[in-house]
């Protein structure tokens, strides 16, 4: 599922004009990376909440926001594995 995360995240920030050539699971979301702002990290979470069925709360966007790509897929596939017993 993680392999999947990452091409969906790369493909939504694309799709928010991020330049994400390149980019893989040791791509940084924060400055030294993707540089996302926190609106862009908050619009990130929501598309991926839509498609995952995940939830984030507040209080991980700053965290979301320093993770790499290859973290946040695994926080993704956690998430969506607690949710109900087995990865969707």
């Amino acid at each position: 599922m993680s392999a999947d995360v990452v091409a969906f995240t790369i493909e939504s920030l694309r799709q928010m004009n991020f330049d994400v050539d390149g980019a893989d699971g040791g791509t940084v979301f924060g400055p030294a990376g993707v540089d996302l702002d926190s609106l862009a990290v908050a619009e990130l979470a929501l598309r991926v909440e839509d498609a995952y069925g995940v939830k984030f709360g507040e209080e991980d966007m700053e965290r979301l926001a320093i993770m790499t790509l290859g973290e946040f897929a695994a926080d993704v596939a956690s998430r969506s594995t607690s949710l109900d017993g087995a990865v969707k």
